[in-house]
């Protein structure tokens, strides 16, 4: 799939940032080459690849972070919303950001 400068334009505005015409027509390419270049991933033979849960202890060694999933109790709502600033119908109300 092809990036056109349409797309740039749009990771652009996503990162609220202010691009001229001429950095549309330069970024396109790179980043069409930072697409393909990570595509390549996708070559390579995963499957006998166990996934890694957790992480890696300071020694190396791996961490077991699966748990039961198990239900526990919660704070319900009226109890998360008595902190909140501006609670609004049984919601935390927050600023319009779009």
């Amino acid at each position: 799939m092809p990036i056109t400068e349409a797309d740039i334009e749009k990771v652009a505005q996503l990162a609220h940032l202010e691009i001229t015409d001429e950095e549309r027509r330069i970024f396109a390419p790179q980043m069409a080459e930072i697409v393909a270049y990570v595509e390549q991933l996708n070559e390579i033979d995963t499957s006998a690849i166990e996934p890694a849960l957790g992480g890696l202890t300071p020694e190396g060694e791996r961490t077991e972070s699966s748990r039961n999933d198990e239900v526990r109790p919660s704070l319900g709502q009226q109890l998360a919303l008595d902190q909140a600033p501006d609670a609004a119908s049984g919601h935390f109300r927050v600023p319009k950001i779009l």
